[in-house]
């Protein structure tokens, strides 16, 4: 007679555990940036070849498998980014002086927050406008961007139109690179951004412009631009570049996308 009841022992339990686990940081690491679609991608072929393993389709699952076994390297290819932020997450947990274990959670902890103060920023925006100060404002939803906030000058002080707007003064050594806004806060300056690699970006352009692209092809941050030349606004989201937009606009667009 065959045994309908499944033994589990406790090392199945940790094991379910620990893999649940290892998912579950993975996914918080990878979560507001376009490698969420190659993951989930990634996690539902494998869940299909075990099913096809169990129902032993035995030519499907061999293909399947050697899908999976090829696509480790490209993995890494594909995730080195993320593969890089676990890596230093992990280290800084294991041998960073005085961290208690929260700190993985805190370092992969994504959230809303409290309303954006909308009104400060683009007051803040108008003002550089009219005196022609360039200014590269990002401002996160679920993707914290760690890795960024750490190459640039940690700030982390309250929201305000008078500190942005000193930050992006052409005479403060924090003025280049991009200010990074989260939880309505200012989180860094002086951050380098990945700049777009699409070969049709307009050439009349410029870095700010650029740098807004590529953050937004790679994230979920919406980027906001004031042209040093000209004074004019610009946004990205979702990887698309909106151009010669109002004050009102952006009041609209912020407001839209970060009222809770």
């Amino acid at each position: 007679m065959i045994d309908l009841f499944i033994k589990i022992t406790i090392s199945d339990v940790i094991d379910i555990l620990l893999v649940a686990y290892l998912i579950y940081v993975i996914y918080k690491l990878v979560r507001g940036t376009v490698a969420i679609n190659i993951f989930i991608g990634l996690v539902s072929i494998y869940f299909i070849w075990k099913l096809v393993e169990m129902l032993q389709m035995r030519m499907l699952s061999e293909i399947l498998g050697q899908f999976i076994s090829v696509g480790v390297i490209a993995l890494i290819i594909v995730f080195q980014q993320e593969i890089r932020s676990f890596l230093l997450m992990l280290g800084k947990v294991s041998f960073g002086r005085g961290r208690s274990r929260s700190a993985l959670f805190r370092k992969i902890s994504t959230g809303s927050g409290e309303e954006l103060e909308v009104l400060s920023i683009v007051e803040s925006c108008v003002n550089m406008s009219e005196s022609l100060t360039g200014a590269l404002i990002v401002i996160t939803r679920e993707n914290s961007l760690t890795e960024i906030v750490e190459n640039g000058e940690e700030i982390n002080a309250d929201l305000s139109s008078a500190l942005i707007e000193s930050i992006f003064y052409k005479n403060n050594p924090l003025h280049d690179g991009a200010m990074i806004i989260t939880n309505n806060k200012i989180k860094a300056a002086r951050c380098v951004l990945p700049v777009t690699k699409k070969a049709d970006f307009p050439a009349d352009y410029g870095l700010r412009h650029r740098a807004a692209m590529g953050i937004s092809e790679n994230t979920d941050a919406l980027t906001l631009i004031v042209s040093e030349q000209t004074g004019k606004f610009a946004y990205t989201d979702k990887g698309e570049l909106f151009t010669n937009v109002s004050a009102a606009r952006l009041k609209e667009v912020l407001e839209e996308t970060f009222s809770n």
